[in-house]
């Protein structure tokens, strides 16, 4: 299918830089990457933005722990996630920082337009605040009189005048909107979680702070004395990074765009964004993918647990696609998983060195010899192989459309088994004729460059490795030897 001259735009949520990235941000990195890529193989003009959310108060309060001015501490920070990104290999065409001063000037203007709209006002108020989560928590929100998700910090009592955006205006809207658009957060039990939290009712939040008790934020326009609340600026990021307010012809050619977040992640996207968007009269996102979270052995990433996964250690240790593979094939695309070497290393002989790389190998030198193949794809080659390349075809696209990028993988796997049977079937060691030999292996070539193909958004150097020893053509299949792809890891 293709969409030749189709803009789209897709982007991750911007990571806090309070801490190296890790395992759980890198996945969300690579889903977004292979759904940025996906829409690249159809010939959609893609704009795939990332970057780091560099205010807030835990970020001030961490920086001056560690003694350094804030903005030295988030430019070191955010050097490391940018090295995350050419290190998982991602094609991520834009890295906005929060701290950037068109962003700060994109952030102002979205304010303003809020405040002439009649839903930005002033008041007093006293509140419970998690600094974790940035953001301020109703007692139906606290086990135990603590935040869930971060149960080991103590929540703050903030007194005092803030700005705040009416939140509670846009209930109605917001739920008409979701009725209108039944596809807009994806997986659906994500979707009836924050339909059923905005129809219980929505509270004004707060969208300031005193600039003399916590400076390190984006000035409030006209008032000195205050600065943005960070969820407000942060997340004018996925406009501002499209040259907004300014670029006009950019922003409107590829906004609305996709949006990837964490299950952490979606009050603040599907409804308070949603919301500010709606305020501001500018189009809604057109749709958010919420993953879930990664375990390791059923409990919760920790520092003092000792769990904490580096995707830095992974890549150097394994490689870049076989972890980018492993976090794809082995995470639910919208749930919880759970990772372990163990199981690491299982996928990894299991699918990789057994699996294609084994067959490519099988492939590349049985077909060595009577390479180059003349092969006329659309007449000589056999029903029962065509028809299953398109059956996989057909189920992957559906799969990666609904962001079930795991079965989509799986799918693409199933194209490994089919073409070992194929050639277990047609014994090709056998042939000694050399033109039965060359049919048998322009077939089993179909299928591997139809496995390259889809595999791509997954696994970009995989894909290239292959195309290298198996290169097709129009009418013409080129086959050498190369290297094992993936060695097998001794357990």
């Amino acid at each position: 299918m293709s969409n030749l001259g189709k803009k789209f735009y897709i982007t991750t949520t911007l990571p806090y830089v309070n801490a190296d990235p890790h395992i759980g941000f890198a996945l969300e990195l690579i889903q977004a990457d292979v759904i940025a890529r996906f829409h690249r193989s159809r010939g959609e003009e893609v704009v795939f933005n990332t970057g780091t959310d560099e205010h807030g108060k835990k970020i001030y309060q961490r920086a001056l722990e560690e003694g350094k001015d804030p903005q030295t501490y988030v430019d070191e920070y955010a050097r490391k996630f940018q090295e995350l990104v050419r290190l998982l290999g991602t094609s991520v065409t834009d890295f906005i920082r929060t701290t950037n001063p068109h962003h700060k000037s994109a952030a102002q203007t979205f304010w303003k337009r809020c405040m002439d709209k009649g839903d930005i006002y002033k008041k007093n108020y006293e509140v419970k605040y998690c600094v974790g989560c940035e953001l301020e928590k109703t007692e139906s929100e606290l086990e135990n009189g603590r935040c869930s998700l971060h149960p080991n910090a103590e929540l703050e009592l903030i007194q005092e005048e803030n700005y705040f955006f009416r939140f509670s205006k846009y209930q109605q809207p917001l739920l008409d909107f979701y009725q209108d658009h039944p596809d807009f957060v994806a997986p659906d039990f994500r979707f009836n979680e924050i339909k059923k939290f905005v129809e219980t009712g929505l509270q004004d939040f707060s969208i300031s702070r005193l600039k003399e008790k916590m400076p390190w934020g984006v000035p409030v326009p006209n008032d000195p004395d205050q600065v943005m609340y960070v969820w407000f600026d942060a997340l004018v990021n996925y406009i501002s990074t499209l040259g907004w307010p300014e670029d006009e012809q950019k922003f409107s050619a590829f906004w609305p765009g996709l949006q990837v977040a964490g299950k952490d992640n979606l009050r603040q996207q599907s409804a308070m964004w949603q919301a500010m968007l709606m305020s501001a009269d500018l189009p809604n996102s057109a749709q958010i993918f919420i993953h879930g979270f990664i375990t390791v052995g059923g409990r919760k990433m920790s520092k003092s647990v000792g769990n904490v996964i580096s995707p830095f250690d992974l890549v150097q240790k394994y490689g870049v696609d076989p972890v980018r593979y492993y976090l794809l094939r082995e995470m639910p695309s919208g749930e919880d998983g759970d990772f372990s070497y163990e199981k690491f290393e299982e996928r990894y002989n299991g699918d990789l060195a057994n699996g294609i790389g084994n067959l490519v190998a099988r492939v590349a030198t049985l077909g060595e010899r009577v390479s180059p193949i003349s092969f006329a794809f659309k007449t000589d080659i056999e029903k029962d192989v065509d028809a299953a390349a398109d059956r996989v075809f057909a189920e992957y696209t559906k799969e990666m459309e609904t962001f079930r990028l795991n079965e989509a993988l799986a799918r693409v796997w199933e194209l490994v088994s089919f073409a070992d049977k194929y050639i277990n079937d047609k014994k090709p060691w056998a042939l000694r004729d050399n033109e039965e030999l060359s049919r048998v292996i322009a077939h089993a070539s179909y299928l591997v460059g139809s496995f390259a193909n889809l595999v791509a958004p997954f696994l970009p150097e995989t894909a290239e490795k292959i195309r290298a020893q198996i290169a097709i053509g129009d009418g013409r299949i080129t086959i050498k030897k190369g290297g094992n792809m993936f060695p097998r890891l001794e357990q």
